[in-house]
């Protein structure tokens, strides 16, 4: 078993491994043992009881954190004539339709989020194997493909986090910096959990959300009451 650095070791103190701690408790210890020398992103992580490999128990989503993720996020849209217009009048960082595909194709990659309207899917449908991978994939459920590009580029830069479950059934997403507030971060972590809550799928039998844990980027992790946290 590797050893742990000593300020690993440091912050484990009085932390129990076992133990379930409330979204208040948790989040006030995460930030106590954010000590990094940047502004760690508080992250959490939910492990659930489906098996995304069967389409009745796939779980996706998005999440509108009130308080957003305290990233800066650059938003691509794809989109042609006065909807390209209104995406640049919007905020997004890059605009474009093929020559946008080219770029991406050609690996410049210079932003976090992409966008588009439904008559790009066409071209946008091209880049599943570069976009796909790194979940960036415009999708209608998550409101990526929508003639609405506004409210789309407003969510992205607002702190919308798309969720969706892994392999092994595992959701991640980041829910904040730091730096953030105690209240502001149990809020976020509280709104992440009621959306999974709320994507439940179908075909999901038995335990929903088996486990809940929270972690700065640098810090120790711990568990979170799943009943607490759904009490929002």
């Amino acid at each position: 078993m590797a050893k742990l650095g000593k300020r690993l070791a440091a912050a484990r103190e009085g932390i129990s491994r076992e133990d379930a701690y409330s979204v208040d408790a948790a989040v006030k210890l995460v930030k106590a043992n954010a000590k990094a020398k940047f502004d760690e992103t508080v992250e959490v992580a939910i492990n659930l009881g489906v098996d995304p490999r069967h389409a009745d128990q796939m779980v996706r989503g998005v999440c509108h954190l009130p308080h957003g993720t305290g990233r800066t996020v650059r938003v691509a849209v794809f989109a042609r004539g006065p909807k390209a217009d209104e995406a640049t009048k919007a905020g997004a960082d890059v605009v474009g339709a093929e020559d946008l595909m080219e770029q991406i194709l050609a690996g410049n990659i210079n932003f976090d989020k992409v966008i588009a309207t439904p008559d790009m899917m066409p071209i946008v449908g091209r880049l599943g194997k570069v976009l796909g991978p790194r979940g960036m994939m415009p999708n209608p459920k998550v409101g990526t493909v929508t003639m609405d590009v506004t409210k789309a580029i407003e969510a992205s830069k607002g702190g919308a986090v798309e969720f969706r479950a892994e392999k092994a059934g595992i959701v991640h997403a980041g829910v904040g910096k730091a730096s953030f507030t105690e209240a502001a971060l149990s809020e976020n972590v509280r709104a992440l959990v009621d959306a999974v809550m709320k994507a439940k799928p179908a075909g999901a039998k038995g335990t929903y959300v088996k486990r809940i844990g929270i972690s700065s980027t640098m810090g120790p992790g711990l568990k979170i009451d799943s009943s607490d946290a759904a009490s929002a």
